[in-house]
């Protein structure tokens, strides 16, 4: 499996956020933090809105910000927010397949096992845990 980079900067993202969880961060300051255009983070930061990890606001002292404490975000909220489909073969999909063992395979159910197995890694990893060290992030990313 290959995760998107819209996975990776969204969670560069949400753990900038996490450095400065006390008022909305710019999004000129986040772009130029995690090294991406203001363009792309639009893109990151819609699917991550949608799945109420986090919240846009309007106006002169608006930004970006956490909708809830970033111990409560796993990366796994992430990754089901920014991905768009998880299938490890051509068997997962929901279209047409040419397999001739469809229906008969044991393939699948492993790959089903590998990957409910990578979800439980996640889920055990909040953004909280990915700043731990919160000095040195701040200098790394920038924050505030």
């Amino acid at each position: 499996m290959h995760l998107t980079k819209r996975t990776d900067y969204g969670i560069r993202v949400l753990m900038y956020c996490a450095l400065n969880q006390d008022c909305p961060n710019r999004i000129a300051q986040i772009a130029e933090a995690c090294c991406i255009s203001e363009f792309f983070l639009f893109k990151i930061l819609q699917p991550l809105g949608k799945a109420g990890i986090i919240e846009t606001v309007r106006g002169r002292n608006g930004g970006v910000r956490l909708c809830r404490p970033a111990d409560q975000i796993t990366v796994l909220d992430v990754v089901k927010a920014t991905e768009e489909s998880f299938y490890m073969a051509e068997c997962f999909g929901k279209h047409k397949i040419s397999c001739p063992l469809v229906g008969n395979c044991n393939l699948s159910s492993v790959f089903q096992k590998a990957l409910n197995a990578f979800f439980d890694v996640l889920k055990r990893y909040s953004i909280e845990c990915l700043v731990q060290d919160r000095s040195l992030y701040k200098k790394l990313l920038k924050a505030s």
